[in-house]
């Protein structure tokens, strides 16, 4: 038996992450059509141009376990006659089992971005799509193709996270996202680490890269016939100034270069029962230069792949409006006064 933690990073999405207890990967619950994509993102080389923005998928498990006071879960396989014990058990249906993208940062600075204009799934029943079609309307998903699902940025002077909830996002007008971008990309205002933010230069070279690997993103997705309804764009950058300065000088400025971090397995099982934190399964960080940033796709609950039907406009038009504003704060950082 193993134990899982709840994920403590999350800022978007559903509740239930939990990560193993080395944090190297995630359990997510999920439905059937995530399985679907992501076996077929492992076995199709047709859609192998999409392997590097997404996470690293290692298989699925069944788990039933024990949760403790604090949250965490003794978990174990559903087969397993371990855990068949009369102690009360919270069962789990078939999940994920997912590189854990924050995983080889210290500090994480984290942004979920929900991507797409339609937020619901075709077979969706009438209220369902009248109550999506409403939220899309009335938040900025339907004119600008992205919502702010949440984040959280790192306070040097209080030694915690910062967490902007949902809220946020969903009250937020289009006129207010480049506010909302500049809150996930402070400009730190003293020359050491103090409160949020970045110096100039570092987070000048955050945003660069990560409009590299967006506009990079957009290609691949471009390149694909499939409808993503609910997905996200996920990104990570360092918050620790030593880190990343360090991890700026050694890492690839193109992120074609970084094809192996965020890939996933060309070989990967959809009945992989293998235990979450198993050496066989979770690639170690420490083999090579650690990522100052990234950006991947995340969350496929929703998605399918379709011939014939084309790539998904409102997440190209997502995107689009991911890479302007992140260009624009760039651009802003630099003029601004030091």
């Amino acid at each position: 038996m193993t134990t899982a933690v709840p994920l403590d990073t999350q800022v978007g999405g559903h509740d239930g992450l939990l990560s193993s207890a080395d944090g190297s990967v995630i359990i997510k619950p999920c439905l059937p059509l995530e399985i679907d994509f992501y076996n077929a993102l492992s076995s199709n080389d047709a859609f192998a141009h999409l392997l590097p923005h997404v996470p690293k998928f290692y298989g699925t498990l069944r788990l039933h376990g024990r949760m403790d006071e604090n949250g965490n879960i003794d978990v174990a396989d559903a087969d397993d006659e371990e855990t068949g014990k009369d102690e009360p058990c919270l069962l789990m249906g078939r999940s994920l089992v997912l590189q854990n993208l924050t995983h080889s940062f210290s500090k994480p600075n984290v942004l979920d971005v929900k991507l797409g204009t339609m937020l619901w799934d075709e077979d969706a029943s009438a209220e369902k799509r009248a109550r999506m079609e409403k939220r899309a309307r009335e938040t900025t998903s339907l004119e600008t193709g992205v919502r702010l699902t949440g984040f959280s940025v790192y306070d040097h002077t209080e030694a915690s996270f910062i967490k902007t909830p949902k809220a946020y996002g969903r009250a937020i007008t289009k006129a207010e996202l480049p506010l909302g971008i500049a809150k996930y990309f402070p400009l730190a205002t003293s020359d050491v680490p103090r409160g949020q933010g970045l110096p100039r230069d570092m987070l000048h070279q955050v945003l660069s890269g990560l409009v590299r690997q967006v506009e990079t993103i957009r290609e691949a997705v471009r390149k694909t016939e499939m409808r993503m309804v609910g997905c996200s764009l996920l990104v990570v950058y360092e918050a620790d100034w030593d880190l990343l300065r360090q991890h700026l000088q050694s890492w690839p400025p193109d992120p074609r270069l970084d094809e192996e971090d965020g890939s996933a397995d060309a070989d990967g099982d959809s009945e992989a029962e293998e235990d979450a934190d198993s050496d066989d399964t979770a690639a170690s960080d420490d083999d090579r230069a650690r990522p100052p940033y990234l950006a991947k796709l995340i969350d496929f609950g929703h998605t399918s792949l379709r011939a014939g039907a084309g790539p998904d406009m409102g997440v190209i038009m997502g995107l689009d409006t991911t890479i302007t504003l992140f260009g624009n704060r760039m651009e802003e950082v630099a003029g601004l006064e030091p």
